[in-house]
């Protein structure tokens, strides 16, 4: 099976306008198709802007809205997957989620963030229920979580046990966290034998300095692609070959003892 070519977008776009932001992911995707990537993966929230405080319920839209509509617009005349961040309403609740459009402008998979962080977050948003939300692209399995959601093993180690190949996680990381993108993100993907993509959020945001440091992680533990602080777009391969090797290499999850851990929950 041939590699899945990942572009991570770096970047914060224009906080508080949509139309903007869909104009970036589109040069993005062009840029990205270039490049001979399948899949782009964008930072959380990043059709409206992390820190837009009151303006979370006037930009929130359904995930099949106008916004959702544009994606998948540019999905098809690029001809890539879109992974993105928005903030989604549903009725009166609001979600801070993220959405998988395929090369084909359908909608592959939506997941609502499940660990909300800070107070931003948990002033407007109600967490998500489904831990593991997963879909396919050219014979990949993909997993979908936002930022805070990868700092818990247990929910990474889920996916694993769910069969999922790559992990995608929009970010928002901040000062001071940069040892999250740095050794966490990396020690996830080795832990739990999968791939990570890591697309954060860079810059100045009000009371947000974001970290940039987006990445790609093996299941070997390695950095395939590492993006700088500034915005960026960087290309990396998921190999299935690489992902089968390194699974028959290492036993963590042969060797796990779920008998033992009945205290974790």
């Amino acid at each position: 099976m041939p590699s899945l070519r990942t572009a991570l977008l770096q970047s914060s776009g224009f906080p508080g306008s949509v139309d903007r932001n869909i104009e970036v992911l589109d040069d993005a995707a062009r840029r990205a198709a270039a490049g001979g990537a399948r899949l782009l993966v964008c930072p959380e929230m990043f059709l409206t802007g992390y820190a837009i405080g009151d303006d979370v319920p006037r930009l929130a839209e359904a995930a099949d809205g106008p916004a959702a509509k544009a994606v998948a617009e540019i999905a098809v005349r690029h001809g890539v997957a879109v992974h993105y961040g928005y903030p989604e309403r549903d009725g009166d609740t609001l979600y801070n989620s993220a959405q998988l459009i395929g090369p084909d402008g359908s909608a592959r998979a939506n997941y609502r963030k499940t660990h909300l962080f800070g107070a931003f977050e948990q002033q407007w948003f109600t967490p998500g229920e489904r831990p593991v939300v997963q879909a396919e692209l050219d014979g990949v399995r993909i997993g979908l979580m936002i930022c805070y959601d990868v700092e818990f093993p247990e929910n990474v180690r889920a996916h694993a046990l769910a069969g999922t190949d790559l992990l995608l996680v929009p970010t928002a990381l901040m000062h001071p966290f940069p040892f999250v993108a740095e050794s966490l993100v990396p020690v996830r993907a080795f832990e739990s034998q999968l791939y990570v993509a890591y697309a954060n959020r860079t810059g100045t945001e009000g009371a947000f300095e974001f970290v940039g440091l987006s990445c790609l992680a093996g299941p070997d533990g390695t950095v395939r692609t590492r993006a700088g602080r500034g915005e960026e777009l960087v290309l990396g391969d998921v190999d299935p070959g690489l992902l089968a090797a390194s699974r028959a290499g290492n036993p963590y999850l042969l060797d796990r003892r779920p008998g033992l851990y009945g205290s974790l929950v």
